[in-house]
């Protein structure tokens, strides 16, 4: 078996299957990238059990067969190689040999049919969306999941697919993040939990791209097609909570702020808050709103006051300043809308500007005591 490849153009294909690969694995064959070589096409795969990404790549060849070749020094040695041409040998011995415009390299493959096969999808239900709306759908929404074991549903990106749209959801019980798009659509309706891992390695790919992704899915895995990617993962088990219960209807006072002076005001002042609540309040009254903190321990306190349109009874609540800075932090509008119905509800922030045609974005955050 032999193929000659470019080595920047092999680098870059390893680097996006690499961050499939743990650290750790259970199992050795998961160290290495499976190779699978069918004349001039060369497939390219990573695995850890839970998630398989592979990669179709043109070489030159014509021959074919399969090997595991370890994955870590196989990325370590091409980052040091300039735009070339690499030509891989595989030897008898158990040895795969590179050869590049300056010298031989050696190293010890693996049998690639000891490598797990990827899963096959049976009748899946299928929906197309372009990769950069997806994109977008998943670092909306990402930051908002949960890390709790123990709660293995909220860790996770909820899809809910339908004709009318496609609404994604992620909630740790603290905050909730809902991002809808009413301009794409599903043939059938379908839900499903898609776990961080592949969603993050999706993100990243998937960026300002303007093809097409394939999404096919059944009740246990989904896979993702684009170019010449697939990606295949087994999804969350078990029943998403519901979510629509949580969201308050009747939010009588609306609070409008600039959303670049209200996140800056917030990380400045939320120093000063405790160490273990992150605890900040905001005050509103008429036009002026006002927000405090203050760490009792060690006499630290701020305050600051910002004017803002407001409708509303003048109110007090408290909220955990890390979870508003990630709220604020995610949105890219001008001005941002905070809807409250009292300092024991949740707080409703949406973007009043800078979506798409069809795009809704709805971010909850749950209050926190204040103490008097």
């Amino acid at each position: 078996m032999k193929f000659i490849v470019s080595s920047t153009y092999l680098l870059k294909q390893l680097q996006v299957l690499g961050g499939v690969i743990n650290s750790s694995n259970t199992l050795p064959i998961l160290d290495n990238f499976l190779f699978e070589l069918s004349h001039s096409e060369l497939t390219v795969s990573a695995s850890d059990l839970e998630t398989t990404m592979s990669a179709k790549l043109e070489v030159e060849s014509d021959s074919d067969g399969s090997v595991a070749i370890p994955a870590r020094l196989l990325l370590d040695t091409l980052k040091t190689f300039p735009e070339q041409p690499l030509t891989f040998i595989i030897e008898d011995n158990n040895t795969i040999e590179i050869s590049s415009n300056h010298g031989k390299y050696a190293l010890a493959y693996a049998n690639g049919n000891e490598f797990p096969k990827a899963v096959s999808l049976d009748n899946p239900s299928t929906t197309t969306i372009v990769g950069d709306i997806l994109a977008t759908a998943i670092s909306k929404t990402i930051f908002a999941a949960g890390n709790d074991d123990l709660r293995p549903v909220m860790s996770g990106v909820f899809f809910q697919f339908s004709t009318e749209g496609l609404t994604f959801v992620a909630t740790d019980a603290h905050k909730l993040v809902k991002y809808t798009r009413a301009d794409v659509s599903a043939t059938e309706v379908a839900e499903f939990i898609m776990p961080k891992k592949p969603l993050n390695l999706l993100k990243g790919i998937l960026a300002g791209s303007e093809d097409d992704v394939i999404v096919e899915y059944n009740d246990s895995n989904a896979k993702f097609t684009f170019d010449n990617v697939e990606l295949i993962c087994r999804l969350i088990d078990g029943k998403y909570p519901n979510y629509e219960a949580v969201i308050p209807k009747e939010n009588p006072n609306k609070l409008t702020i600039a959303r670049n002076q209200f996140l800056s005001s917030v990380k400045r002042v939320s120093i000063f808050s405790n160490k273990t609540t992150h605890q900040i309040r905001l005050k509103i009254a008429g036009a002026e709103l006002n927000i405090s903190a203050e760490d009792i321990d060690y006499s630290n306190k701020a305050e600051e006051r910002l004017t803002c349109d407001y409708q509303g009874d003048d109110m007090q609540i408290g909220f955990n300043s890390r979870f508003l800075t990630e709220m604020l932090n995610n949105l890219n509008s001008d001005d941002v809308q905070l809807e409250m119905s009292l300092p024991n509800r949740a707080g409703i922030l949406t973007p009043i500007d800078g979506l798409d045609e069809g795009e809704q974005v709805t971010m909850l955050v749950m209050p926190v005591m204040l103490n008097s």
